[in-house]
């Protein structure tokens, strides 16, 4: 799967000149100027684990194979210890299998699935929280300079929410060094991406942050605390419930983040204030 990081130490960034990511359509203003304008791409991608096929996502349609990975792995079919031995995607007809060693079957998890406010990706399983049981997260601490220069480095990266707009972006993050930037038409697919590519190269969370232009509702909290990471930050707002599991799984949250302004709403007691306001 390639990979862009050429700009400022990322791992992965997004390229938003990459073919087939957007196109441009002709616009009429307030003023009745036509001009063209980016619009981004939109496409369905059918996700099978082994025989079986989960789900209909609608994406952008890069890293496809990571989205695979990571939406199973965060929906709990697919847990650390399963062996996977194939990804396998054909652009032809869309559709990614991921391959197991052993044979699974989640029919009955797909009978109890449940909508959430999400967008795109928005399916969240009955017994997703489930896999909250017993978890225990790191203590690691987040200094507020962090989180200053991080909101400076991912604000001012080339990417499609620069170029076209309607889409959002996740960054996973090591102190204040964005390494991994995905973006996707739904915050999920976005966060999924992330996921599948730590499940991939075998990255653990312990010592990561997770960066999300989206609002911090439940589902986000649950994948975040799935992934192992113990903080998770965006510059926009948060919903009751996901305050409330936060805080149950000892999740720090951040949301609000501008400038030099933010709400820490779980886990204040990891920050590190070395920062000048």
């Amino acid at each position: 799967m390639a990979t862009r990081s050429d700009i400022d130490g990322y791992v992965i960034a997004p390229d938003p000149d990459k073919t087939g990511l957007a196109r441009t359509v002709s616009s009429t203003n307030h003023l009745g100027e036509t001009s063209e304008v980016s619009v981004v791409e939109e496409r369905p991608l059918t996700i099978y684990l082994n025989r079986q096929e989960i789900v209909t996502a609608m994406t952008i349609g890069d890293y496809p194979q990571y989205l695979a990975l990571g939406f199973l792995r965060n929906q709990g079919m697919l847990s650390p210890d399963d062996q996977v031995t194939a990804v396998d995607y054909d652009e032809e007809v869309a559709t990614v299998v991921v391959r197991t060693e052993v044979e699974t079957n989640h029919e009955d998890k797909l009978k109890r699935k449940t909508r959430t406010s999400g967008c795109a990706v928005g399916t969240v399983f009955g017994d997703m929280m489930a896999g909250l049981e017993g978890l225990t997260l790191p203590q690691a601490v987040v200094h507020t300079s962090w989180l200053y220069t991080l909101a400076e480095r991912i604000n001012r990266t080339p990417s499609l929410y620069l170029s076209a707009g309607a889409i959002h972006g996740t960054v996973l993050c090591g102190r204040d060094q964005p390494l991994v930037y995905m973006e996707d038409v739904g915050r999920h697919n976005a966060v999924d991406k992330v996921a599948g590519w730590m499940r991939a190269e075998g990255v653990n969370g312990a010592d990561k942050i997770l960066y999300t232009t989206g609002r911090l509702t439940s589902e986000m909290v649950i994948k975040c605390a799935i992934m192992g990471i113990p903080v998770l930050v965006s510059r926009s707002g948060f919903t009751a419930w996901g305050v409330e599991i936060a805080r149950d799984v000892g999740l720090t949250v951040i949301g609000r983040l501008r400038g030099k302004r933010f709400e820490c709403l779980s886990g204040a007691e990891r920050l590190i204030w070395d920062a000048d306001t």
